[in-house]
């Protein structure tokens, strides 16, 4: 099993190039960073965490690509991820040549959790409506595929559509980088099966996911893909202590092939400046892991 880290990228979370090289010599596979673009002033959308209030750090978060773009410089094996980039909330056709560029750079190290969003004013304000986040954001992944993929690239959607283009670099990763759908609910479990290469929940238990990863081999084979093929990542609460190798065990059982520790607490401290211990304390993880 793998092991990543989270971390919130601000102006108060340190030298980021020091963070990745930390986290690359120490063995870790991947490093993460969040997105929110921007905040409304006048959010009326409760947090759905904690007693519901936004953390001030969310209003301070970087672009996450400039932020991998800068770890990319520092570190020459390490994965690079979005968890989670909001792609509704993006223009498809700049976002692939974004992507495909990190990729090209990185010689093939980038990950994509995607996601569609809880914020409904952040979302407007992006300019694609909340009702339709879901639909955007499929065909925002579908034409990015075609984008990565063919030298002279059309989408025709509801939402998303461009006449033929021609758009490089290519991504170096074939046929594309991995888009990991960041969701929870039977809905996502399908959305997953159908057009996902993976998944990336926040894991209530080993056993809940293990029944919905079930649930989506299940529906990927309904749909006529290999059930093997969806990369399962999830992050874990471990706000208290280092995962055991029992814990990971139980995951790695459940169809996880990625173990990232997780929590509102972590993420909050990483965009204070903790990142570094944080990657310190949880190196026991990566030993652990090695034995499964």
């Amino acid at each position: 099993m793998d092991i990543g880290f989270i971390m919130a990228a601000t102006t108060q979370s340190g030298d980021l190039a020091e963070v990745a090289r930390t986290a690359e010599s120490l063995g870790y596979e991947s490093l993460f960073i969040p997105e929110h673009p921007v905040i409304p002033v006048a959010m009326k959308t409760p947090f759905p965490a904690g007693d519901g209030k936004l953390p001030d750090h969310y209003t301070r978060w970087v672009d996450p690509f400039i932020a991998l773009t800068i770890a990319a410089t520092a570190t020459k094996k390490i994965k690079l991820g979005t968890g989670i980039c909001l792609l509704p909330e993006r223009e498809p056709l700049i976002t692939a040549k974004t992507i495909a560029s990190l990729d090209f750079y990185s010689n093939g190290r980038v990950i994509i959790g995607a996601g569609a969003g809880w914020l409904k004013e952040e979302t407007e304000a992006m300019g694609t409506k909340f009702g339709l986040r879901w639909r955007r954001m499929r065909e925002t992944v579908e034409a990015m595929r075609v984008l990565w993929t063919k030298s002279e690239a059309a989408y025709e959607g509801e939402l998303v559509r461009f006449p033929a283009v021609r758009c490089d670099p290519k991504p170096v990763q074939k046929p594309y980088p991995p888009v990991l759908l960041g969701a929870h609910g039977p809905k996502a479990l399908e959305r997953v099966a159908r057009t996902y290469d993976g998944w990336m929940p926040l894991a209530e238990s080993a056993e809940q996911v293990k029944r919905d990863v079930a649930t989506i081999h299940r529906l990927a084979a309904d749909h006529g893909r290999n059930p093997e093929s969806i990369q399962i990542t999830v992050f874990v609460d471990s706000d208290k202590a280092v995962p055991s190798v029992d814990e990971l065990k139980r995951y790695r059982d459940a169809g996880a092939s990625r173990f990232i520790p997780f929590s509102q607490k972590l993420v909050s401290d990483s965009a204070a400046g903790a990142a570094l211990n944080q990657l310190r304390h949880f190196a026991p993880l990566i030993e652990r892991a090695s034995h499964l």
